[in-house]
């Protein structure tokens, strides 16, 4: 496998010079044929994110396969624009030079993609790249086979392996690629991970663009609608199983109100997922990846309840068929891991608080979260939230949707990631800004010349000027 990463990274290496001088017109086609070979396989997609996560053809559709038709449409029609150089305005030192900022391809990239959404966060780097006119080697995640397997097959449908090609495999496959010295690695995971990559470009100096996680808070006020909270709350905590980089990882609910979210959360709950009173329904609701990952968050929810965490609703653990029913912790005691490591699953903490400066400071202890999400109908405090807090994306009085508006930068910040992506965002990330400057007319730089003897005149002059 290594032998091949290598042939087709010097295809690439070579085309990238070619492929840099495309236009928009050429680009476009390219994201139109991914397009058709999407569309073509459209039911192979839903069969693979059924067997890797039982995931739902309606889930699917909404969280994988829509979004992924609106990142291309969105490209498709705004590529030109994109593409345009850019007019900067002039200096008073330099009044007669013409500025440009053009947008040109880094080269040749590597995009590697997580397994929890392993068509969408695949595909949604892949478009960028492809609109700023990149070769491409993807890495989709082993632990999603069935969905590795059919972007490994659109992938060859749709281009030569010199432009764009698809390796399967596990961690080997990924240890090969990152010896290389690509322009530009995209990366979508775990933190930990995370640092593995950086510190591999950094051996090149390769620019990373890392999609991360963590702990994203949510703050529920006292002055809000709790039962669409709730409601809201329980659906971006629960869809893909909660394995969601951006769901609420946990929540504080005023002293007052935490027995009402709960009832509320756990009817909201009911409502979604369970077909009978006791027994969840498989056709909605997914399941954990592996048993490594089953296991895992088994293992802080029975840390959590030994060192003294109540499990107000839910416990059921279905080991057969890697299947979580949606659990609600509260009184979690200090140093408790469900407290300190990203849940990733459908485990919802709840934090009891008296005011907001107690939430913001525990918020603040904490790496920066990749989302944030406030339910209030106070505008001063959410505005006091906003900017007492720090987070990649932040959400009021909903969960998730930031993340479907290509026209809004999508990352974190810090532990929780570095750069954006989506619409020009994206395109933008797999770019490099470069400044012109076409000098013409009068060229004033000659009074800096040396010699500076009787040139005092010259700072006086350029001190007033800047």
């Amino acid at each position: 496998m290594e032998q091949k990463i290598n042939l087709v990274f010097n295809l690439q290496q070579a085309y990238k010079y070619t492929l840099r001088k495309s236009n928009a017109a050429e680009r476009i086609a390219k994201l139109k044929a991914l397009k058709a070979a999407i569309a073509k396989n459209e039911d192979k997609i839903y069969k693979a994110l059924q067997s890797d996560l039982r995931k739902s053809t309606f889930e699917s559709a909404v969280t994988e396969l829509i979004f992924i038709y609106g990142e291309l449409d969105f490209a498709i029609k705004n590529l030109s624009a994109w593409m345009r150089a850019k007019r900067v305005g002039k200096t008073l030192s330099n009044p007669f030079a013409k500025n440009r900022l053009y947008y040109e391809p880094k080269g040749v990239c590597l995009i590697i993609s997580p397994w929890n959404y392993p068509f969408q966060l695949t595909m949604g780097p892949l478009i960028s790249a492809i609109a700023a006119g990149n070769c491409v080697m993807l890495k989709p995640s082993e632990l999603s086979p069935a969905t590795s397997s059919i972007v490994s097959e659109i992938i060859a449908e749709a281009f030569n392996e010199q432009e764009v090609a698809s390796f399967e495999g596990a961690v080997e496959v990924s240890t090969a690629l990152l010896k290389l010295p690509f322009d530009h690695i995209f990366f979508t995971g775990s933190t930990a991970v995370g640092k593995v990559v950086m510190e591999a470009a950094s051996k090149n100096l390769t620019s990373v663009t890392l999609e991360l996680g963590g702990k994203s808070p949510t703050i529920i006020d006292q002055e809000v609608n709790l039962e669409k909270a709730a409601t809201k709350i329980a659906w971006g905590k629960l869809v893909n199983s909660g394995q969601t980089c951006i769901a609420p990882d946990y929540v504080f609910v005023h002293e007052q109100q935490v027995d009402e979210f709960i009832e509320l959360y756990k009817a909201a709950v009911h409502q979604m997922y369970f077909k009978t009173k006791d027994q969840i329904d498989p056709a909605v609701y997914g399941k954990i990846v592996n048993p490594k990952q089953y296991k895992r968050l088994k293992e802080l929810v029975d840390e959590a309840v030994e060192k003294g965490a109540r499990i107000n609703f839910g416990g059921t653990f279905e080991e057969q068929n890697q299947t979580i029913y949606p659990v609600i912790l509260t009184q979690i005691p200090t140093g408790a891991k469900v407290m300190e490591e990203e849940i990733f699953g459908p485990i919802l903490p709840i934090v009891s608080y008296q005011n907001i400066e107690e939430v913001i400071a525990q918020i603040n202890e904490k790496s920066k979260a990749l989302a944030l999400y406030i339910f209030s109908t106070n505008s001063k405090k959410v505005k006091y939230i906003i900017k007492n807090t720090s987070a990649g994306g932040t959400c009021v009085n909903d969960v998730l949707i930031h993340i479907s508006n290509p026209k809004l930068p999508f990352g974190g910040v810090n532990g929780s990631g570095i750069g954006s992506s989506h619409g020009f965002f994206g395109f933008k990330n797999f770019s490099h800004e470069r400044a012109v400057v076409f000098q013409r007319g009068v060229d004033f730089n000659k009074m800096i010349y040396p010699p500076y003897e009787g040139k005092e005149w010259v700072l006086n002059l350029l001190k007033k000027i800047m």
